[in-house]
C-alpha cells in the first residue's frame, strides 16, 4: 500500500527534522530541497525514505550538524573542499557552486571533496550548471557494497554519476545513474514490496547468482554494470573505480572498502585512509568552447533526431537521457509524492521522536 503527500508538506516536514538535528535553518531548507529533488524525480529510493538514515549517522556522531566547510587547497580552476563531517545534502551544493564560480573565470571548474557523507542523488549537483549555461558533473563514492568482477569481497560503492548538458527549446539532457546493475536503493524497495530481484543485481557471499533482495544482509554483494563477465562487469566495474579514484583518493576521502558505510549498525572500516566519504565535481562553460546560444542549438538538434529514431516494434519512442525524471517530476509536482507504508511508519516513528507533526 501506499499513501500520497504534497511535496511542500514533505519538504517542510523534513526541514523541520533536520533543525531538530541541529541543522541551521539555511542548511535545513537546502538539505530537504536536495533530499526531496530524489521523490520528485521519481527516484525514490534516495528521497525521504533516507530521512531515517541520516538521523541514524548523527546519533552516531557521524554527522556534524554545524559544518565549517570550507576549501583547503585551491589552483584557479581547482580546489578540494573538506566538509567536516557535514550531511552531504549541505557539502556538496557548497561544492558545485565553487565548481561553477571557478568556470565563471577559468572556463572550467574542478571540486574534489573530502569528509562528507551520502549527498542525495548525483543529477541534482550536476544541474546546478544548467542555469548558467553550462555542463554539470558530479559523482561520488560510497559505502562498499560492491564486488569487482571475479571477487566475492565488497570493495566498492554503487558510485554513480550525474552529467547536466543545457539545450535550447528542448529539456536539458540530464544522465543520472549509478555504475552497478542497481543502486542498493532499489534493493531496499523490493524488500519493502517482498518481491525477488532480477538475475543480475547481486550475488551471494560465494559470488553465485541471487534474486534475494536480502542477500547483502548474508554477506553477498551488489554486482558492477553489466552483472557479469560476459555482460561486460568488467566496464561498470571500472566506472565504479574512477569514480572512487576521482571523489576519494584525489581528495582525500576513505576510498574502496575504507569508504564509510551509511548505515550505522555497521562499524567504521579500521585503519581509514582518508576522511569521510568523498565526492567529484565539474562546471564547464559552454562558451570556453564555442558560443553557447550555437551548442544549444545543435544540442536541441542532436535531441531531435534521436527522439525522431526508428523504434523496436512494441517501443513508443526513444527516451532522451532526463525524459523520465522530468516528467515524473511535473506530475509530482501538482499530484504529490507517493510514499510506501513502511516508508510512512519510518516518517511517523521520527515525527513522534521529535515531536513534529506528521
Amino acid at each position: 500500500m501506499e499513501q500520497v503527500f504534497p511535496y511542500e508538506h514533505l519538504h517542510a516536514f523534513t526541514r523541520d527534522v533536520f533543525i531538530k538535528m541541529g541543522c541551521s535553518t539555511d542548511h535545513a531548507e537546502l538539505a530537504s530541497t536536495v533530499l526531496l529533488s530524489a521523490d520528485l524525480r521519481g527516484i525514490d529510493s534516495h528521497g525521504v525514505a533516507r530521512l531515517s538514515g541520516y538521523i541514524r549517522l548523527w546519533e552516531a556522531g557521524r554527522i556534524n550538524a554545524t559544518p565549517d566547510i570550507k576549501i583547503v587547497h585551491e589552483t584557479p580552476s581547482t580546489a578540494v573542499v573538506d566538509g567536516d563531517s557535514g550531511l552531504g545534502l549541505v557539502v556538496a551544493p557548497f561544492a558545485m557552486q565553487v565548481a561553477i564560480d571557478k568556470a565563471k573565470i577559468a572556463g572550467t571548474g574542478w571540486v574534489s571533496v573530502r569528509n562528507s557523507n551520502h549527498f542525495g542523488i548525483a543529477g541534482y549537483h550536476a544541474m546546478m550548471a544548467l542555469q548558467q549555461d553550462m555542463i554539470g558533473m558530479a559523482m561520488t563514492n560510497a559505502s562498499p557494497l560492491v564486488a569487482p568482477t571475479f571477487a566475492t569481497e565488497r570493495m566498492l560503492g554503487t558510485n554513480p554519476i550525474a552529467v547536466a548538458i543545457p539545450a535550447n527549446q528542448q529539456p536539458a539532457f540530464v544522465a543520472d545513474f549509478a555504475t552497478t546493475t542497481a543502486a542498493n536503493g532499489k534493493l531496499e524497495i523490493l524488500q519493502r514490496k517482498e518481491q525477488e530481484a532480477p538475475l543480475g543485481w547481486i550475488q551471494d557471499k560465494n559470488g553465485a547468482p541471487s534474486i534475494n533482495p536480502n542477500e547483502l544482509k548474508s554477506g553477498g554483494a551488489l554486482l558492477p554494470l553489466g552483472g557479469d563477465r560476459e555482460h561486460g562487469s568488467h566496464k561498470g566495474y571500472c566506472l565504479g573505480s574512477i569514480v572512487d579514484i576521482f571523489s576519494a583518493v584525489l581528495s582525500g576521502a576513505n576510498y574502496g572498502p575504507w569508504a564509510p558505510p551509511f548505515v550505522s549498525f555497521l562499524p567504521l572500516p579500521p585503519d581509514p585512509v582518508g576522511k569521510g566519504l568523498g565526492h567529484f565535481f565539474g562546471a564547464m562553460r559552454v562558451d570556453a568552447f564555442r558560443p553557447a546560444d550555437e551548442f544549444k542549438e545543435n544540442m536541441d538538434k542532436w535531441i531531435g533526431r534521436f527522439r525522431s529514431a526508428e523504434t523496436v516494434e512494441g517501443q513508443e519512442k526513444v527516451l532522451i537521457p532526463g525524459d523520465p525524471e522530468r516528467e515524473i517530476e511535473a506530475e509530482r509536482r501538482i499530484t504529490g509524492v507517493p510514499l510506501l507504508d513502511p516508508v510512512m511508519k519510518d516518517l511517523y516513528e521520527i515525527a513522534m521522536r521529535f515531536k513534529i507533526d506528521f
